[in-house]
This record gives C-alpha cells, structure tokens and sequence, in this order.
C-alpha cells in the first residue's frame, strides 16, 4: 500500500512535518523489532528513521498474534527491543505476561486515553475501524444490516467474505466477548458458519472479492477499500458503512508499539517510539496508509470520519479489554475457524 492514495499532502507541508521530527543521535549496537505490521506496509519507516539516527534496525515480521505468544515463549531471552503490534488485543496479551517496560511519562501523558494503556505499558500510533464492505451494484444501501448480528440471517448465506484468521478480526472478536459474553459471541460465530462465509487470508482479497462478484460484502478494516478507490471514483464497485452507533461491528482499534523489559538496547527503543509520534510519521499513516492519526496537527484525510464520530460509533469497549487474545483463539479454534 505504498503511494499516496485518494489525497495528497501539500509538498511544502511533508518537508515541514520532516523538520519538525526531532533530532536523533546516533546509537551504537541494533535495534530488534518483532513487527506484525505488513513489510509492505512500514518498510519505508524502518528505512526512514535508518536514514535519520544511523541506528540499524533488525525485523522480525510475522503475524501479530503468533509474535505475541512468541514472546512469552521466549520470556526473558527474547531477542526483541521492542514490539510493533497491530492491534491492542495482542499488546494486552504481552503486558499481562509482565513482559513490557514503562514508557517515557511525557510520552504517555501526550496521548489521548483512548490510544494509550491505563498503566503506561504502550501506546498507540495508529488507529483504525471496522467495517462493513459490501458491492454498490447489488446491494441496496437500504437493505444494509444495522447491527452485525444481522449477518446470520439467511439472506446473508454464501455472500459475506471474512477472515478469521486475521489479528484484527480477532480483536472483534474479543470486543464482542466483552460486550455480549462468551456464549452469545460462540452462537454468532456457529450461526455464521451455518451461512457459509469465504474464509480469506487478509482483508485485501476480500475487496478484491466483492469487486469482482465472488461476494456481496465482507468485514475488513476500513483502510483496504480506500487503498483502492480515489474519492472521485465512480467505477469501482464497492462502498463501505459502519453498523448502527455501538455495535461491536465497529471496534476501533489501533496498532501500536511496547518496549521489552528485557530490551538490549532500550535507548533506540525509545526514539523508534518517539519516531512513530512524530508528526511525519503520523503523516504518512494519515495519507499513506489511509490510518488514523494519533496525535495532533496532521492533515485531516477527507476520506475518513472524524475521529469524534468514529468514538460515538465505536462499541462500549476499552482497548485495555481487548487483552484475552488466547481465549479468543481457543473460542476460534473450538468452533473450528482456525
């Protein structure tokens, strides 16, 4: 997802945010991030904060949840500085395991409290919604469901594309345990196997899916159909809505990065932290990855809603209860999605 796209910031404003990113010093030794965030994705970041600190930085990629339980696997002999998460389940799964440090204070108290641990463990540096994908051709936008638990019915059956095999999808899934417990959020995931839905890898297929006539809608983040459709584009074939105010259909969530207590070089842990925040690099989330922001002063992207909006959308959950990431995984696997 490289490229601006759908919006461009102004050239004079991109080099103003690059001034404005504090000046590094350089450090000695490696910087060790477990990353479950996409190469594709924060690649250039990694190259950028090289360039800036002369830091070498070392990446372990993988998928987000498999790196959380690889790190308390590996407890006090991980070879990670730090861990880039990409969704707050598993970065409560890491802090339960007392596996994390305490941030800087300045850099916690800088944070809004709804992108920061309550005890100072990580915080955010990018946020974003969940959302319903559906194909503008064949579904009528008043035929649309309000509330996610509307999927089970059968006028949904062999239509929906999900993929539970996915870090954020399952954050969703442990934001609905959290609302509507455990044997409701079982009977909802049986129900909807009943209704035959394709199982995907990640949430770009499941776009590429509705577009091409596979599917009629899907539950991917809300970033991967504006990566590809331009605000002015009539021809692709799909839109995106959020369920009704509330509903655990659309969990905001937010990757975001943990120091390790056992970190070898938590110095450069520290200014890679600090690197995330700073207003090019929040930039880039905002108009290159199509995330939202965390911090202010960026450049409102006008393809998403405001963040005031997307918090009274948003299910009665804190990302501080998105922490059961393994009874979220045992719930997928006794059902059979995983």
């Amino acid at each position: 997802m490289n490229g601006i796209r759908g919006w461009a910031a102004p050239l004079a404003i991109v080099i103003a945010a690059v001034s404005t990113v504090p000046a590094l010093a350089d450090d000695t030794g490696t910087l060790v991030v477990y990353s479950g965030r996409s190469k594709s994705m924060v690649d250039p970041i990694f190259t950028m904060f090289e360039k800036q600190t002369g830091i070498k930085v070392e990446i372990k990629y993988g998928k987000t949840p498999e790196l959380a339980l690889m790190l308390r696997e590996e407890g006090q002999h991980s070879p990670a500085d730090l861990f880039w998460s990409q969704d707050a389940g598993a970065l409560g799964a890491v802090t339960k395991a007392g596996l994390f440090a305490n941030l800087p204070t300045d850099v916690v108290e800088s944070m809004p409290p709804l992108f920061r641990h309550s005890g100072g463990k990580w915080v955010a540096v990018s946020g974003r919604a969940r959302v319903l994908a559906y194909s503008s051709k064949r579904v009528k936008p008043e035929t649309l469901p309000k509330s996610i638990f509307e999927l089970t019915d059968p006028r949904f059956k062999g239509r929906i594309g999900w993929s539970p095999g996915n870090a954020s999808f399952q954050a969703f899934v442990t934001a609905m345990r959290k609302v509507h417990g455990e044997e409701k959020t079982k009977q909802w995931l049986l129900d909807m196997k009943k209704n035959a839905p394709r199982s995907f890898a990640s949430n770009a297929p499941i776009i590429t899916a509705i577009a091409s006539g596979e599917i009629d809608y899907g539950l991917p983040n809300h970033y991967y159909l504006l990566g590809f459709k331009k605000p002015e584009d009539t021809v692709f074939p799909v839109d995106q809505t959020f369920f009704a105010p509330g509903d655990a259909g659309n969990l905001v969530n937010v990757a975001g990065v943990g120091i390790l207590a056992t970190a070898k070089n938590p110095a450069a842990a520290e200014k890679f932290v600090r690197f995330l925040l700073s207003p090019l690099v929040q930039q880039y989330f905002s108009s290159d990855t199509l995330e939202y922001p965390v911090v202010g002063g960026i450049i409102a992207n006008p393809n998403l809603v405001s963040l005031d909006e997307l918090i009274k959308l948003a299910p009665p959950v804190t990302l501080d209860e998105l922490d059961d990431l393994e009874g979220t995984l045992a719930l997928l696997r006794s059902v059979g999605l995983l």
